[in-house]
């Protein structure tokens, strides 16, 4: 019976963490670099959507590879803001794993 249990719990977090990733998926940020030159837009789940470079940037090659690493560092920071207001908003990481949370 004990294995049951388990195998249920394991199906129950397995669904939640879909769910999470449902509602990250429809959320959208934008990281930005070289005074914003450089736009990338990724999803809530880390998925790269866009890239914009500015022409200008181009002819220095180095600036342009250390502003897309900048607008992505940029773009992920602001994806796991969002993630954490969205677990927090979700009752946070102890009601998604079915616990309650210790005061």
């Amino acid at each position: 019976m004990a294995m049951f249990s388990k195998l249920k719990q394991f199906k129950d977090l397995r669904d939640q963490a879909k769910k999470v990733q449902d509602v990250l998926g429809q959320e959208s940020v934008e990281g930005t670099a070289a005074w914003g030159k450089i736009k990338i837009t990724m999803t809530g789940n880390q998925q790269v959507t866009a890239v914009s470079i500015d022409p200008e940037l181009l002819k220095e090659q180095k600036k342009a590879e250390d502003a897309v690493k900048d607008a992505i560092n940029d773009a992920i920071k602001k994806v796991h803001r969002v993630m954490a207001d969205k677990m927090k908003n979700m009752g946070g990481l102890n009601n998604l794993l079915g616990g309650s949370e210790k005061k």
